[in-house]
């Protein structure tokens, strides 16, 4: 069921919720450029053993976006949300742009976390390969010149390559164009562009904060399960090897898939997490 949220803010935040109050609490998180329709693939299969909510964060999907938008104003509003729900201990699916929110709220809220589900999603620098020095040089001496570099890809090409850069013709294939199209269609709505430029410089204050996370991981150890896609242009691969070593009891999958991993393969993702969440 979609509804929507009026935060304290003033602007609205979209969300979708599945499945029984009753059950265990699945919060699903997305990332960049996409929305809660990242999930419409494992959602009904996910519902059967969870409650699921998942929001399209602020300037997302059919959210409002926020006046000042941040990675912690996105946080906020997503435990207003979890207030308003009257949701408690929950899992928290982390993806691409939702691991800093997700983990923010995580660490608010250390007691009421069941677990972690790792899907492409950075919060080690050894995730951050070549691909990120323009960024990383805009964060240092943030001027127009490497703005204006660090956001070369908030265009057309550049929304598309999230879902199918580097990612082999055949697995490519399946993913279809209205994706990336409706991404596009609602970056170009106002606040869009604004919303994805503040998120591109906020993510080094992100970055600033991975000694704290890695202490979080440390002394918490929360259950996990990864699923990674191998394909991920963005994230390089030796990423995947300091969250098993942050959580050597983690269950890890490195599947043959792009940095959308849930738009070629729902089904296997979709079991893996079922399976993980009825071993509560």
């Amino acid at each position: 069921m979609r509804s929507r949220l009026e935060l304290a803010s003033g602007t609205e935040l979209s969300f979708l919720t599945a499945g029984e109050r009753s059950k265990p609490a699945l919060l699903l998180l997305h990332g960049f450029p996409s929305s809660s329709r990242t999930f419409r693939h494992v959602i009904p299969a996910l519902s059967k053993v969870a409650y699921v909510v998942a929001p399209d964060m602020p300037g997302f999907g059919m959210s409002d976006a926020l006046p000042e938008p941040s990675f912690d104003g996105f946080a906020d509003a997503v435990s207003e949300l979890l207030g308003h729900l009257s949701v408690g201990p929950r899992y928290i699916y982390l993806h691409d742009f939702g691991a800093p929110v997700g983990l923010r709220t995580a660490m608010q809220a250390p007691d009421a976390v069941l677990g972690l589900i790792i899907q492409n999603a950075n919060a080690h620098r050894s995730g951050m390969g070549p691909s990120w020095k323009a960024t990383q040089d805009f964060w240092a001496n943030p001027n127009p010149d490497n703005e204006a570099k660090a956001t070369a890809h908030l265009t057309f090409e550049g929304t598309r390559d999230q879902y199918v850069a580097g990612v082999p013709d055949d697995v490519a294939a399946q993913i279809p164009d209205e994706n990336w199209e409706e991404d596009w269609r609602v970056m170009q709505r106002p606040g869009g562009m604004e919303t994805q430029r503040a998120l591109i410089a906020d993510y080094g204050n992100y970055v600033a904060r991975f000694d704290a996370i890695a202490d979080y991981l440390r002394r918490r150890q929360p259950r996990a399960l990864m699923l990674w896609g191998r394909h991920d242009a963005f994230f390089d691969l030796t990423e995947t090897l300091s969250w098993m070593q942050a959580l050597p009891r983690m269950e890890a999958h490195i599947l043959d898939g792009p940095h959308f991993l849930l738009e070629t393969h729902a089904n296997q993702a979709a079991s893996l997490m079922v399976d993980f969440l009825k071993r509560q």
